[in-house]
């Protein structure tokens, strides 16, 4: 840790504080005009609740010494009391800072994680019911899957994959997407189907706030993906490129489909291929070339264009395309990183398209399983625990006149008059 270092983490981690707002605005946008401010404190309420609670036990569940493999131990730094002090009592930048930093950075992705589950309920969920599962959330679910790959857990090559090809994921892959998308599946499903759901449209209200929100999360996203380097060098610069150019090619590639399968290409393709662009190489962002990131860009682009309908086929009813667009694009971008990562890449594994035959394929495949697994059994519990108590969902009437006026008492645009 030196001071340019230092100086590129902080401003990393604010870049990716930025993205909660973005998202906000991507999925306000999205929404229907009655229900849109109620979509947007479901963003900025993941602040609020992920931010406290991260400093009080998710760091320490997430960083600390592990219980066997599965999660770190949450009582032994409560509050991150002696993170502060050793960080605040060094007199030079000789490495008892880094747990302050790493603290920082690490809060930020688990309240984008938690706010990104928020798209698959719109319009129907008790916003006294998302705070609840929110918080029980980040600190159930995601801080034990932070811990599994990023802080010495069963998913690291210390323990499951011990002698084996650790599987790589720079940012977030499981961790980040695949947890969320699995969770707004099951939460979805534990809500039902919105009143109208399959019979009529359900239109976005401002196609400009849901581009301006994808502007934003490319922008943070630069820091989401290259300060997970921890460090300002070349290997930060290869994954800004692949940062560049995946969600560049997922643009063309969802633009793509939707004129051959529709006849038009929309503005709301373009910033959804962004976002699946930015998902699939968000795993895969070390350990590529800039060919295989647009290889990745564009296998995402035309997996998420085509996934988003599936909703439709089967029933289920994720109001804003997160299981289409952040499940599918995170398995797509944590399973190519078993074909397209380098022999040069920076983790030392290469994929099978580098002769590295199957091994890190497997590996990729092993940590996406397990991730899901584990995130669809613990969040149907809480789902289920919250539901047959205070209740997840509206009522019809609520539903029918606008989730913002009944949970918020407010409304986005007052009618002319």
């Amino acid at each position: 840790m030196d001071s340019p270092n230092v100086a590129w983490l902080l401003t990393a981690a604010s870049l990716v504080l930025l993205m909660t707002p973005g998202l906000a605005l991507f999925y306000g946008g999205m929404s229907r005009s009655k229900s849109v401010l109620n979509m947007m404190m479901m963003s900025f309420s993941a602040i609020g609740v992920v931010g406290v609670l991260w400093v009080l036990v998710g760091f320490s569940i997430s960083a600390g010494d592990t219980v066997g493999g599965w999660f770190g131990n949450p009582g032994a730094d409560f509050g991150m009391a002696s993170v502060f002090q050793a960080g605040t009592e060094a007199t030079e930048l000789d490495g008892s800072e880094f747990d302050l930093i790493l603290a920082a950075f690490g809060a930020t992705f688990a309240i984008i994680t938690v706010a990104l589950i928020s798209g698959a309920v719109a319009d129907r969920m008790k916003f006294s019911a998302w705070l609840i599962f929110a918080g029980l959330w980040a600190v159930l679910v995601y801080s034990p899957v932070s811990h599994w790959v990023w802080g010495g857990g069963f998913l690291s090559d210390d323990f499951l994959f011990e002698g084996m090809t650790a599987p790589q994921d720079i940012a977030g892959g499981t961790v980040v997407h695949i947890n969320a998308g699995v969770a707004a599946l099951v939460l979805c499903l534990l809500l039902g189907v919105r009143k109208g759901f399959g019979k009529e449209p359900f239109k976005p209200h401002n196609l400009p706030f849901v581009m301006l929100g994808s502007a934003l999360l490319w922008f943070g996203w630069f820091g989401f993906n290259s300060g997970s380097w921890w460090e300002a060098d070349v290997f930060a610069a290869q994954i800004w490129l692949n940062t560049l150019v995946a969600p560049a090619a997922a643009i063309l590639a969802w633009l793509l489909v939707e004129r051959i399968r529709d006849g038009k290409a929309t503005s709301l393709g373009a910033a959804s291929g962004v976002v699946a662009g930015l998902v699939a190489i968000t795993p895969a962002a070390l350990s590529v070339s800039p060919l295989g990131a647009i290889a990745i860009g564009l296998l995402a682009g035309v997996a998420s264009a085509l996934a988003v309908g599936l909703k439709y086929k089967f029933g289920y009813d994720d109001s804003l395309d997160v299981v289409g667009v952040h499940l599918v694009a995170g398995l797509v971008g944590t399973l190519a990183v078993g074909l397209f990562a380098t022999d040069l890449n920076a983790f030392g594994d290469a994929g099978l398209f580098y002769g590295g035959g199957m091994s890190l394929f497997v590996s990729q495949v092993i940590a996406a399983v397990v991730v899901m697994a584990y995130c669809a059994v613990v969040t149907l519990v809480i789902g289920l625990a919250i539901k047959y108590t205070i209740g997840l969902r509206v009522s019809e009437d609520v539903e029918v006149a606008g989730i913002d006026l009944a949970e918020h008492g407010e409304t986005a645009y007052e009618e002319a008059k």
